[in-house]
């Protein structure tokens, strides 16, 4: 059993009085995170799933009486899947208001329901969390470290979905399963699309995109759609969990770029999948943009994780000066120049490091990239 990095966080925030909430894609182990936690506590217990029809029913029809005949004598409250409850925040909210001793713990898939249903009514009650594919340190923990850099090339190719991990030898198949019923079947019956074909060729566009900027227009182009189309069917995939944006950094420096945009993807393996391309990296032409997807991604995870709070950008100018990522937090800004090939050894831009004199500056590459995400 591999040990998740939230767990530790989820149990320090136990009977705090908030409401736990802890979101993520299908398949990403959040069942299984649950389980361990609860398998750790000596309080009763009440575990409601709600892809059950009949707690769907309970909690969504549920009045004060009835959440205090479901709540009973219980002292932790699991309510799995809580996206699908008609008005989950305000039933949440009832419970949280109603029974202060009791500790909710809650878990949705998506976020496009769950976050908007969930945030107003539980403001300033709750604590929320994501949890991604494993993460490089969670992975080298149940290893070691060498173990885990020597696995570098099948991390970038398939990812670290759960199941990708747990089964080797048949990581394609995990995906190609994966992608289909999570990023088609899920997303289109949550969001009641009206073409879901414009939805499956923005994909293949964002994939084949990778680590470059994009431009609404020109992918509006691409696909026979409307760049108000693309801005809203990205905003869904990246409240569904494929997708994530980063903006361009800029504090108005004349020679900056200010309103550019790149996609990456929370996980390699997802991505491979979408253009059904899971060739070895001395094959592919995509192999920087890969390792640049995977540090981004790993970052974010190690970030959140050990409750770094840090705006991530990229930076470019119009001469093409760039930095692959800039973390800002209290005042100090971060950059990483990502680099695949670890000979090159990059200096910082003249301009950013003239513009921002209150920063640091890391080239990361294969040798030393678990320094940062450890």
């Amino acid at each position: 059993m591999i040990t998740r990095e939230l767990q530790t966080v989820v149990e320090q925030k136990l009977f705090k009085g908030k409401v736990i909430v802890l979101t993520g894609p299908r398949q990403v182990g959040k069942t299984t995170l649950l389980k361990q936690i609860i398998d750790r506590q000596p309080q009763p217990i009440l575990s409601l799933n709600c892809d059950e029809p009949e707690v769907r029913a309970l909690l969504g029809d549920a009045n004060l009486q009835d959440l205090r005949t479901i709540a009973g004598n219980y002292k932790l409250i699991v309510v799995d899947e809580a996206q699908r409850v008609n008005n989950v925040g305000l039933v949440l909210k009832l419970l949280a208001d109603s029974f202060p001793s009791v500790q909710l713990l809650v878990t949705g898939s998506s976020s496009l329901e769950l976050a908007d249903e969930v945030n107003e009514p539980l403001t300033g009650r709750k604590f929320a969390y994501h949890l991604y594919p494993f993460s490089v340190k969670e992975l080298a923990t149940a290893t070691n470290a060498l173990v885990e850099k020597q696995s570098l090339e099948t991390r970038l190719i398939y990812g670290t979905y759960p199941d990708v991990i747990n089964f080797p030898g048949e990581e394609k198949e995990c995906l190609l399963n994966l992608s289909d019923s999570y990023l088609y079947k899920d997303i289109l019956a949550l969001s009641n699309l009206r073409k879901p074909v414009h939805l499956e060729q923005l994909l293949v566009a964002l994939a084949l995109q990778l680590g470059r900027e994009i431009s609404y227009h020109e992918l509006a182009q691409t696909i026979g759609a409307t760049a108000e189309t693309v801005e809203r069917y990205i905003d869904l995939l990246e409240k569904c969990f494929v997708i994530f944006r980063r903006q361009a950094f800029s504090r108005n420096h004349r020679n900056e770029i200010k309103k550019g945009k790149k996609i990456y993807f929370y996980d390699n393996g997802i991505r491979n999948a979408i253009i059904q391309n899971f060739a070895p990296l001395n094959l592919r032409q995509d192999a920087g943009f890969l390792w640049e997807n995977y540090f981004v991604s790993e970052r974010m995870k190690a970030n959140h994780y050990r409750r770094y709070f840090a705006k991530n950008y990229f930076w470019r100018t119009f001469q093409q000066q760039e930095i692959d990522l800039i973390e800002e937090a209290d005042g100090l800004l971060t950059a990483f120049e990502i680099k695949w090939n670890e000979k090159r050894r990059p200096k910082i831009p003249a301009v950013f490091a003239g513009t921002y004199p209150h920063h640091e500056f890391h080239v990361v590459n294969r040798d030393n990239y678990m320094e940062y995400l450890t």
